[in-house]
């Protein structure tokens, strides 16, 4: 695929594909979800038929049904103050769609969230599209759109993220910040972009612009939280006090590591311990990624260290939701344009999802769950080896990101987004 198309015509034509093919998506993603949307899950379909979605129970269980503001009023003491435990721009998008529903009613709900998602996802595929070209259609097309697309609310922040990128290779760094603050308000993952745009702009001597990025970022970010922090610390803090004390999620390496060393299904590895080996293993391993890419390359364009920045943080933390696949998408689309990888990262994230999903149904019905009775889903054996293929598969797509000659920047982007860090300054 060419990275820009050759007239204006050609332009829009392409830029309309690419829309179209990421509408066609969600389409059947949201076909897909829709047996779920009703919130009567009593006959086991979210497992059953796939369509499990984290929009729908949260409806009830975040107190969305009346008029609470997320923060600012208390959680239900039958809550066990569990809600309010996304961050802020995300419980507000909550709060909003749960307004536009006037019904009161799980289905139209999860219909409110959809549009605004599809939304947000033509928003990515416009960003990418003016940064790629047709490669957009790595995202647009993506099975990992199809079936995650509506299963929480990450596409606010890849959205926010993906724009922050461009505007970073447009050179518009206190937007750039901006746009990478508020989506680390909404998922906390694109503050982790700021590392590879900061060093790009330090490599080219640019420390001013570099602190422009930087200071904008925080303050969007601050904008956003500091009210909820000033006003109601604790509800805020749920987020960070939820996360320190989250056992190790099914789809993690930790999880398979503990089940397999103890067995059953209940890790007894200390949450906080993972915390920071986790922490010490991200560290240790994106550093060491970053400085054989730079032994390979020494000019590659430094914005780029953020696939694997991404990549290593999945691959190290305890949690390991299975919508996080989104997160990877525009990098594909921008750094490792690879077909062959990609379709194996798409396949592997696949059998994570239905090997995940039917181990669920099983795990109920041993469980003793009526509406499972009789269900004999995927043992845990086979989704434990379908989240190590996933994982190999990722190495293996860090080892091509290391090893790649030529800078994916001047293949992959038109001539005016080329950012000045591909060699033509001096590093200082």
């Amino acid at each position: 695929m060419s990275a820009r198309p050759a007239t204006r015509g050609a332009a829009i034509l392409s830029l309309g594909f690419v829309l179209a093919a990421t509408v066609a998506t969600l389409t059947v993603g949201a076909v897909i979800k829709q047996p779920c949307a009703s919130g009567d899950w009593s006959d086991g379909r979210q497992y059953r038929r796939l369509c499990y979605s984290d929009i729908v129970p949260l409806y009830g269980t975040e107190y969305l049904t009346g008029g609470r503001l997320p923060y600012l009023d208390r959680c239900p003491a039958s809550a066990g103050e569990q809600c309010d435990e996304y961050p802020v721009l995300t419980m507000y998008l909550m709060r909003l769609t749960a307004w536009l529903d006037f019904t009161h009613r799980y289905a139209e709900f999860f219909y409110a969230n959809g549009a605004l998602l599809g939304l947000f996802a033509l928003i990515t595929s416009w960003a990418l599209y003016r940064m790629a070209g047709e490669r957009a259609l790595y995202f647009a097309l993506a099975p990992t759109l199809l079936i995650y697309a509506f299963v929480n609310w990450d596409l606010l922040a890849v959205a926010l993220a993906t724009v922050g990128t461009l505007l970073y290779l447009r050179g518009r760094d206190r937007w750039s910040g901006v746009a990478i603050g508020l989506g680390a308000a909404a998922k906390l993952y694109p503050a982790l972009l700021l590392i590879p745009f900061a060093l790009g702009r330090l490599r080219e001597g640019r420390r001013r612009d570099a602190a422009r990025l930087l200071v904008s970022s925080a303050a969007a970010f601050a904008v956003v939280d500091l009210p909820f922090v000033a006003a109601a610390f604790r509800p805020w803090s749920t987020f960070f006090r939820f996360n320190t004390h989250r056992p190790l999620d099914w789809d993690s390496l930790w999880f398979v590591a503990c089940q397999r060393l103890q067995g059953g299904v209940a890790c007894s590895w200390s949450p906080h311990l993972i915390d920071g080996l986790s922490i010490l293993a991200f560290a240790a391993v994106a550093t060491g990624l970053y400085l054989a890419r730079r032994a390979v390359a020494p000019d590659f364009p430094r914005w780029t260290f953020g696939f694997p920045l991404l990549v290593v943080f999945l691959l190290t933390n305890k949690v390991y939701s299975p919508q996080y696949g989104l997160w990877l998408l525009p990098w594909f689309a921008l750094t490792l344009p690879n077909p062959w990888f990609f379709g194996l990262f798409e396949a592997a994230d696949i059998a994570v999802f239905v090997t995940r999903f039917t181990w669920f149904g099983r795990l109920s019905a041993d469980l003793g769950s009526p509406a499972f009775a009789g269900y004999r889903g995927t043992p845990l054996g086979g989704f434990e080896v379908a989240v190590l293929v996933r994982a190999l598969v990722l190495v293996a797509c860090l080892a091509v990101w290391v090893l790649q000659r030529e800078p994916v920047l001047r293949a992959a982007l038109p001539a005016r987004l080329k950012a000045p860090d591909t060699a033509s300054r001096p590093p200082r």
